[in-house]
């Protein structure tokens, strides 16, 4: 696939200086967005953004980005509702625009942050929404999946039970989980570690997956896995510390289930989301002071690739990445990856601009 340069970014006022960052793709991604009709969301803790990723009218790539604090876990719910996780509160992104009707005469898609919740810094991580509409993520500082709560800033409703209580300590570092049909199906640690920080000490081997319902252990083995996924009947996972996307074969016992990759990534993969045959990969630069050590070093040098920062998409039929795009200069870092449906150029407002404070639009007057 040839690779184009043409990528336009919209961005919010700068908070911070940072090297500019540069885009390139697959020459096939803008046809590919158009003929699956979706657009893309992704995350960066690192550099405090939401991306949003769609095609131009007259072609070419447009790249949106607002500034939204540690911006992490992302659930695009239809094609007008996004959930996103920020330092200390969760956003509810809704698009404003009627179908038809576009701003600039390009964007089909403006999502504004209507609903805040305040949680308080909780290292938050995977974001989703249940059966009974509400509202779940995971709590990575107290080791827990929990809810919204009116009077708290959490309400837990489920965690390890290798974990002895509800505490401010990052233990084994739960970071995602798997909804199905509106229910808590699976979750993903680092480690089984009891202790506060424990799970560095585990980031080779110490990996598991977690059936929610029985909290048993149902795999092990897996280095730092992430964002564990349900799709077409299949547990996803991104084995991050290989470099490897691949489905957990759920076994009798934790002895007889399986880990079997699909494919590999050149970069640390985080951030999972699926439309029809193909996988969203996010991928990340490793930090190798605190992830050095680990398997994806050795992969990435018997293929002879300088990981990198981007989104890849894999075809789940023969594991080939069919389309990418490529992040370089200051942004080494994503941790989620949505596919939002039906949307061919979205943005998004910030929470303090002019720009939300002067889009005023309005349902009609009844009767």
């Amino acid at each position: 696939m040839s690779e184009q340069k043409t990528a336009t970014r919209q961005q919010g006022p700068r908070k911070k200086k940072m090297e500019p960052t540069k885009y390139s793709m697959s020459g096939g991604l803008v046809g590919f967005l158009a003929a699956q009709n979706i657009s893309l969301a992704f995350s960066s803790y690192q550099s405090g953004k939401l991306y949003l990723v769609g095609r131009g009218p007259k072609g070419g790539l447009r790249v949106n980005e607002r500034f939204f604090q540690k911006a992490m876990g992302i659930s695009v719910q239809d094609k007008d509702t996004i959930l996103l996780v920020t330092a200390a509160q969760i956003l509810s992104f809704k698009n404003t625009l009627d179908p038809g009707q576009f701003i600039n005469q390009t964007e089909d898609a403006c999502f504004i942050p209507r609903v805040s919740y305040t949680t308080g810094a909780l290292d938050g991580h995977d974001v989703g929404q249940l059966n009974d509409g509400s509202l779940v993520f995971v709590n990575t500082r107290f080791n827990c999946i929990a809810t919204l709560s009116e009077r708290k800033g959490f309400k837990p409703i489920w965690k390890p039970k290798f974990v002895s209580q509800i505490i401010n300590e990052d233990r084994c570092h739960l970071n995602g989980m798997a909804i199905e049909n509106g229910e808590l199906r699976y979750a993903t640690a680092v480690s089984k570690s009891n202790t506060i920080d424990g799970w560095r000490d585990r980031r080779d081997s110490g990996g598991i997956v977690i059936d929610i319902k029985t909290n048993k252990i149902v795999c092990e083995g897996l280095s730092m896995p992430h964002s564990p996924r349900m799709h077409d009947g299949k547990l996803w996972v991104l084995n991050s510390g290989t470099g490897e996307l691949g489905w957990v074969e759920v076994g009798k016992t934790v002895k007889t289930s399986k880990f079997h990759p699909v494919a590999f990534c050149p970069g640390f993969v985080r951030g999972l989301s699926f439309h029809g045959k193909y996988a969203f990969v996010g991928l990340s630069k490793p930090r190798y002071k605190r992830f050095e050590g680990l398997d994806l070093d050795k992969k990435l040098e018997e293929a002879d690739s300088e990981p990198w920062c981007g989104v890849q998409i894999i075809d789940l039929e023969t594991g080939a990445c069919v389309q990418w795009l490529r992040l370089d200069g200051g942004v080494a870092e994503l941790y989620d990856v949505g596919v939002v449906p039906d949307i061919a150029c979205p943005m998004s407002l910030g929470m303090l601009t002019n720009e939300i404070a002067t889009l005023l639009t309005h349902e009609e007057l009844a009767g």
